[in-house]
């Protein structure tokens, strides 16, 4: 490191003046505060004393871009935010940056779109564009951070306004006139790119390309768009931030995308769509770009709001794969897990690992939902590249009140989800359990209570395997569990107490080698078969 009197050298030779540029202080030895010694060490330039204006008016894009430029090519350092209402337009952040938010900074982003220009080169809904610049912008840089327990206000209610009145205006008339944000996006981007009416919205924070992205401890409020976005990223860690975003379209919490070894821990996400979502392209666009998403993990995080607490897809057209989500708390979310894809994406979901989880209110979709024709349902196809596959999903250790539905497993008819297992799973939900087009399917010691009359259904399994089932009704069941077309099961550890009622009806005349291993059940007679099902095909 270089002694004082080298930097001052270092700095003057740069073209910075040296007296400004160290208004703030260097601290002991040059270090941050004792409560942020992880914060990357280097100069610290307190903005105040470069032009930035901290009245909550006076518009500091230049200033604060300029200076992020001039530090950037001394070598790095952190601009230091102290106490005040800061605004601007896009940030551009650059390598060996840091920005340090005091308690009591806010850094508020401009309502003007055109504060938003030029277009900047980006991702937006699993396509690559070019688009209004993200508000803090990071292309190609390294050694990035924001930190500090200072606020990020992105004033999104005007965007969100906006992308509704052009919906509305082109739902009741297509040739609706464009604006001239609309005509510089469709000027710049092609056709596969024109989504949203050729309006898209910026996220608040976006990474494209970068390596080693440190957020900590900073408060997200109103992103326009999605919050926090890591596109084709590595080494990536979102550590002790919240994100609050209500009543807002489309306002994803912290979405890695195609990018490798990312940390998310101890996030506290209220928005209106998902709260972690994990993505790797588009359609046949993110099959030729082949970036998967991998080595992705969440844990200690609290998820309030929001389409789902952890989405996996729909964007999922390079792969995702090794993600593990462990330790969080899941409250009013429409869905709690949920693991999605349609036909036409293609790529594979796989080694998937999810534990230690708490549910309560959730109130649309199944706590656990893995769901491979999630919003479309169209006819199946023949087998190709654009034929997604989910394998290797294991979800442990949850723990449900309150829920619209328990599980939903879906495959496609043509490319059944494989080897999916659940166990240690206790949920009380209006509507229980749905799996279907499965190929090795293991639950076990589950626990489900639910008002259905047939709560346990399990369609086109090939390789079923129940060991401890519990399912309480609050009225009589006409059966606990319906097994239709399936082959090749074992059920066992499974009590029924109910005289009057079949725990299984197992119909379908596809139905193959179904083994019960559960003597009481098949001597009580709680087995209910049904006539199209030959009798060789149960056992006991």
């Amino acid at each position: 490191m270089h002694s004082f009197n080298n930097r001052r050298q270092f700095i003057k030779s740069a073209g910075i003046s040296g007296s400004s540029l160290f208004a703030l202080p260097f601290l002991t030895n040059g270090h941050p505060p004792h409560h942020q010694r992880e914060v990357p060490l280097g100069q610290w330039v307190n903005v105040l004393s470069h032009g930035v204006i901290s009245d909550g008016k006076t518009k500091n894009t230049l200033a604060i871009n300029e200076l992020i430029t001039k530090v950037n090519a001394i070598g790095g350092g952190t601009l230091y935010f102290p106490p005040g209402n800061y605004l601007t337009g896009a940030i551009h952040l650059k390598s060996n940056i840091t920005l340090y938010l005091e308690a009591g900074a806010t850094i508020t982003f401009s309502e003007h779109f055109d504060d938003y220009l030029p277009m900047v080169p980006c991702r937006w809904q699993g396509v690559d564009a070019v688009n209004f610049s993200p508000l803090i912008y990071a292309y190609r840089a390294e050694n990035i951070t924001i930190t500090g327990s200072g606020t990020l206000e992105g004033s999104g209610a005007v965007w969100w306004d906006y992308i509704l009145k052009i919906r509305k205006e082109n739902r009741e008339n297509s040739q609706a006139p464009q604006s001239k944000w609309q005509q510089l996006f469709y000027k710049n981007n092609k056709p596969e790119s024109h989504q949203s009416f050729g309006f898209q919205r910026p996220s608040l924070l976006q990474a494209y390309e970068c390596r080693n992205v440190l957020i900590y401890g900073v408060r997200f409020r109103n992103s326009p768009f999605w919050t926090t976005h890591f596109v084709t990223c590595e080494n990536v860690v979102v550590d002790s931030i919240s994100i609050y975003n209500p009543d807002s379209p489309n306002t994803d919490g912290i979405n890695p995308e195609s990018s490798k070894n990312v940390r998310i821990a101890n996030c506290h996400i209220h928005v209106d769509d998902d709260c972690v979502t994990i993505k790797s392209g588009k359609n046949q666009w993110g099959r030729d770009h082949a970036k998967p998403c991998e080595n992705i993990t969440v844990t200690n995080c609290v998820m309030t709001s929001g389409a789902a607490g952890v989405g996996i897809g729909s964007e999922m057209s390079a792969g995702i794969r090794k993600v593990a989500v462990s330790n969080c708390v899941f409250e009013g979310t429409g869905s709690g897990v949920h693991i999605k894809t349609v036909r036409g994406r293609g790529g594979v979901v796989e080694d998937i690992q999810i534990a230690n989880l708490v549910m309560n209110k959730i109130p649309k979709f199944a706590a656990i939902r893995i769901n491979m024709e999630y919003w479309e349902q169209t006819n199946p196809g023949p087998v190709s590249e654009e034929t997604p596959r989910f394998q290797h999903i294991h979800i442990s250790n949850v723990r449900g009140n309150h829920l619209k539905k328990a599980i939903e497993i879906m495959g496609l008819e043509e490319m059944h989800a494989r080897h999916i297992s659940l166990s240690q799973i206790s949920l009380s939900a209006a509507e229980g359990v749905t799996c279907k087009y499965v190929d090795h399917l293991s639950l076990h010691d589950i626990e489900i209570e639910s008002e259905e009359a047939n709560p346990c259904l399990f369609e086109n399994i090939n390789g079923l395997d129940i060991n401890g089932i519990k399912v309480n009704t609050g009225q009589q069941a006409l059966s606990k569990i319906v097994l239709k077309n399936v082959k090749q099961a074992m059920v066992a550890r499974c009590a029924h107490f109910e005289k009057n009622t079949p725990f299984i009806k197992i119909e379908g005349r596809d139905t193959q080698d179904i083994l019960i291993l559960d003597r009481h059940l098949y001597q009580s007679k709680s087995i209910d078969v049904d006539s199209d099902v030959s009798p060789a095909e149960i056992q006991g």
